[in-house]
């Protein structure tokens, strides 16, 4: 879906009296070209994808001045734009050209991400491992969903099988294991440890990474690794360890290149105020505030928040106006707390990953970073749901955040955030 495809729809729709549209733009980094070519990445700077950046950039010019020729701008418009995560570039970093004024030129096995079998991997580099999960002889087995951060499934075989469990001997084992897992890079010749953090299902409570009402799609743990690499268990034959020039923008996983991203708003009721690196969000804000902005409302409760920062304040409910400052401070704690890229996941991941590569005796020290693990989730929930149902109300249901209450909310929160961070600093000491 381009740019020109994409917009043409949205305009089509808004200009027959569709008031609310929602549409997807295909990446830029691709080639796209004609139905049946091949699909190949770009790198940063190729010519030929400075030129579909060009095409996307008038096909936006061209949405824009059809609607304004049939009355529809940002006066009236409400216009929300954003990406659903970042990317991470694998491949040759080119010197002496910007994609501007001088093209970057990429040669063969110079632009892919790399593909690594983890099949072919435990079994060189974990043979005890793998006569338990690999081969048709083995009592268990594993897979992974294929990514950037692979989600892993640890289960037992037969009669009476089923997932292992999350402190099952054979689990600790892999967990263990795998933290050490490496890989040649194609591109450097060196060996990569893939591990950069990892997390089993008490520390995915905390990222919003499972579920209690579907536990057969939660996995065993997640391996975030390494971002120039996608790990899979396709066919070993496909390759051990390779370039795949087909894709070569990995996401999916924690780095900032891929977690950090952008959101712009335009309309009326939006103010005027330019960039904005102050105010943090994440994609679960984006509905509450459009409904702020547009005056609608759910049947439920948010768990994002109106960005009362970016709005004017006659545009705002009087119960956020009268409480501005209660109402963003408290938002701002709320996020930090409880969002999957905030300060305490981001922390706990820290915690979590010392907690599964330990190999303490009596797993003494696993046992007592998860029982930290779990206290904090049931801290963070109970503060959330309090917190998010404060910031609701006031946004849909006219009724003011008691300051006194907001005050005491935020210092809990705070104080989480500082044990969850002073664990993270010294995982080792905070098991003990």
């Amino acid at each position: 879906m381009s740019a020109a495809v994409t917009l043409a729809y949205v305009a089509a729709m808004q200009e027959r009296g569709i008031p609310v549209t929602f549409a997807y733009i295909s990446d830029a980094h691709d080639f796209h070209g004609v139905a049946g070519n091949q699909h190949v990445a770009f790198g940063p700077g190729d010519a030929g994808y400075v030129q579909q950046l060009k095409a996307y950039e008038d096909a936006f010019a061209a949405f824009f001045r059809r609607l304004k020729s049939s009355g529809i701008d940002q006066r009236n418009t409400l216009f929300v734009f954003t990406v659903d995560e970042g990317d991470h570039f694998v491949g040759v970093q080119k010197d002496g050209c910007d994609g501007v004024h001088t093209p970057c030129v990429y040669g063969p096995n110079e632009v892919g991400e790399i593909n690594t079998n983890i099949d072919t991997l435990v079994s060189e580099q974990f043979p005890d491992l793998a006569a338990k999960f690999l081969g048709a002889s083995a009592p268990n087995a594993f897979t992974v969903h294929g990514d950037d951060a692979p989600t892993f499934y640890l289960a037992k075989k037969g009669v009476g099988g089923g997932p292992l469990g999350q402190t099952d001997v054979l689990t600790r084992e892999f967990e263990q294991a795998i933290g050490g897992l490496t890989a040649i890079n194609p591109y450097t010749g060196a060996t990569d440890r893939l591990l950069v953090r990892m997390a089993d299902q008490t520390g995915m409570k905390l990222l919003h990474m499972f579920t209690a009402s579907d536990p057969a799609r939660n996995p065993s743990f997640v391996f975030f690794a390494d971002a120039d690499y996608f790990i899979t268990d396709f066919p070993a034959t496909t390759c051990k360890t390779c370039i795949n020039p087909l894709f070569a923008w990995n996401h999916g996983d924690i780095q900032p290149e891929i977690a950090n991203t952008w959101l712009g708003f335009v309309g009326p009721g939006v103010a005027r105020a330019g960039r904005d690196q102050r105010t943090w969000s994440d994609h679960a804000d984006v509905r509450p505030t459009i409904l702020t902005l547009v005056g609608l409302r759910d049947s439920y409760v948010h768990d994002g928040r109106a960005l009362i920062e970016i709005i004017e304040d006659h545009a705002l409910p009087r119960s956020l106006r009268d409480r501005a400052s209660t109402v963003s401070e408290l938002g701002a704690t709320y996020k930090q707390i409880n969002a999957p890229f905030g300060q305490l996941a981001l922390d706990s991941l820290v915690v979590s990953t010392a907690a599964l590569t330990s190999t303490t005796p009596g797993d003494a020290a696993y046992t007592a970073l998860q029982g930290k693990l779990a206290s904090w989730v049931t801290r963070r929930d109970d503060l959330t749901e309090e917190m998010k149902t404060l910031l609701d109300s006031a946004t849909f249901n006219g009724e003011r955040i008691e300051s006194q209450r907001a005050r005491g909310l935020v210092d809990e929160a705070q104080a989480l955030l500082h044990d969850v961070s002073r664990c993270a600093a010294n995982p080792v000491d905070c098991a003990k």
